[in-house]
């Protein structure tokens, strides 16, 4: 027998504001219409709630989920927080503008890249869930940092289940194989659809990998090079949608991949 069927929605746990400082006017009065997952790269929970309300380290985010699944409201929505830096989506640069930011507790690449525990991973599903109802934002809208600034973030790392968001509607769905249970579902894997691609080739088949890559949402030039940028946007793609390898390479499976959710991405 199957896995029983994960619920749509989860309830949401009670949110304690903890205010934040940092934070400003989003710019035009822009609402915000993209969810942006970040995880917090730090030792401990405290560490990060210290850091994102220092004025001094001028970062902050919408909510913070901690391990237990408690989640803090460091920022008002309706304000612009400071978590995506530098980072373009879909041809826009000013994501704080537009993106409700959400810190995920977890200590990241430099502290091991810990696994994200069952009842913080319900939160987070509980919380995107809630605030794309009340804004119907769409699920390919909610993206990683990494997806956003592939060439200098990682967050929210290989191991983050996105799988789970996928499952209950609320993110771009990853492969079927690979990337959890049997309810995470994706576009059909064709392992033999193409020869690899990586640095240093170019032609029509580097510039259709880099098409299909913009339609999803990422930031590269459609030029049929395959340099730095399409080599971080590569890995990006591959630490959300394929996290057992993380080269850079579109091989045959990473390409078919790509394929398909860019094809999700451009029926939407």
């Amino acid at each position: 027998m199957g896995a029983d069927p994960l619920p749509s929605r989860l309830p949401l746990p009670a949110i304690v504001d903890h205010p934040s400082p940092n934070h400003g006017p989003r710019r035009g009065g822009t609402a915000p219409d993209m969810i942006v997952l970040h995880y917090t790269g730090m030792a401990s929970a405290a560490a990060a709630l210290d850091r994102l309300c220092d004025p001094a380290a001028q970062v902050s985010a919408h909510y913070l989920v901690d391990e237990d699944g408690a989640i803090r409201r460091l920022v008002d929505e309706q304000r612009r927080a400071w978590h995506a830096g530098h980072a373009h989506w879909a041809g826009e640069a000013d994501i704080n503008s537009r993106s409700i930011g959400i810190e995920i507790v977890n200590g990241g690449h430099d502290f091991g890249l810990p696994t994200y525990p069952a009842v913080q991973v319900d939160a987070v599903v509980a919380l995107v869930g809630d605030i794309c109802a009340r804004r119907a934002i769409p699920p390919a809208r909610v993206v990683g940092h990494a997806d956003v600034a592939p060439a200098r973030k990682a967050d929210p790392g290989e191991h983050f289940p996105w799988w789970r968001l996928a499952a209950a509607g609320l993110a771009l769905a990853g492969p079927a194989e690979g990337a959890g249970p049997a309810e995470a579902t994706g576009p059909a894997v064709d392992k033999a659809a193409a020869a690899c691609l990586g640095a240093g080739c170019g032609g029509s088949a580097v510039r259709a990998l880099q098409g299909d890559l913009a339609a999803i949402g990422y930031a590269l030039s459609v030029d049929g090079r395959y340099g730095a940028q399409t080599v971080a946007v590569v890995t990006a793609f591959q630490r959300r949608f394929r996290p057992d390898r993380l080269d850079g390479v579109a091989d045959g499976e990473t390409r078919a991949l790509v394929r398909g959710v860019a094809k999700a991405c451009r029926k939407a």
